[in-house]
């Protein structure tokens, strides 16, 4: 709810505290975007630290990596990755920064439980997401990177993988992973408004199980059983916690 300082605030002298806050957090992008293109070396061990034979998933799962070689084919290809990773890495860095901005112009406008629930959905949106995403890169990808990496449709053909493809798909998946794990926050705004029951959830779980599955099997297109169930198992926890979520929502 408007305190009394907003209330005497007009369109304009509101469009003005918007304005404030996108300068700032234009500043804070921009001074992340410089600190994260500055340290490319670090940066890009990062990106690539899955290629390497001490990643500690193949420690861990006690894989060998395929081998393989990255090759850039335009003169602009590094460049161009060098550019979009140090913009991705800086909308990371900054995102608590933007939150909290962004949160604050709209704080004022919110009752006291709105505020509540409002911050609630913010940490809990932020968190899933570095979870999914930290899921993604720790797990999802070097599985998904091998598999394809060792894929031959022929004997004659060498596995060439150009930079380009190697990055996006790596910010692809995270992307998607971290849009995942929102499911739980996404299930607890219907509940919220009343467009999603726990009944329902419970009673089409086998049917939710079978999609999940499906979308795991997509995800990751190998063919054993383990690598599949690396996939579905945090999809289908995510679910289950859902139906909790929902359920304790509705009481």
């Amino acid at each position: 709810m408007l305190n009394s300082e907003d209330k005497g605030k007009t369109f304009w002298e509101h469009l003005e505290d918007l304005r404030g806050n996108l300068i700032r957090i234009g500043l804070c992008l921009i001074l992340f975007f410089a600190v994260s293109f500055i340290l490319k070396d670090i940066i890009f061990k990062v990106v690539f630290y899955p290629t390497e034979n001490d990643f500690i998933t193949y420690s861990v799962l006690g894989v060998k990596p395929v081998k393989f070689n990255l090759i850039s084919t335009e003169i602009t290809a590094q460049m161009m990755a060098h550019i979009k990773t140090a913009f991705v890495f800086a909308i990371i860095l900054s995102s608590p920064y933007i939150i909290k901005s962004l949160f604050s112009f709209i704080a004022p406008a919110l009752y006291e439980n709105e505020k509540k629930y409002s911050i609630h959905i913010l940490i809990s949106s932020y968190l899933l997401f570095l979870l999914g995403s930290l899921v993604n890169y720790f797990i999802i990808f070097p599985i998904t990177l091998n598999f394809l990496a060792d894929y031959k449709v022929a004997t004659q053909v060498s596995t060439l993988i150009s930079l380009e493809s190697y990055t996006e798909t790596l910010l692809m998946m995270t992307l998607v992973f971290g849009i995942i794990f929102e499911i739980p926050v996404l299930c607890w705004l219907l509940a919220k408004f009343g467009l999603l029951k726990y009944r329902l959830m419970k009673q089409y779980r086998r049917h939710a199980i079978v999609i999940i599955l499906i979308a795991a099997a997509i995800i990751t297109p190998t063919s054993d059983i383990f690598t599949l169930s690396i996939v579905f198992l945090p999809i289908w926890i995510l679910y289950e916690a859902s139906i909790i979520i929902v359920k304790h929502s509705e009481k």
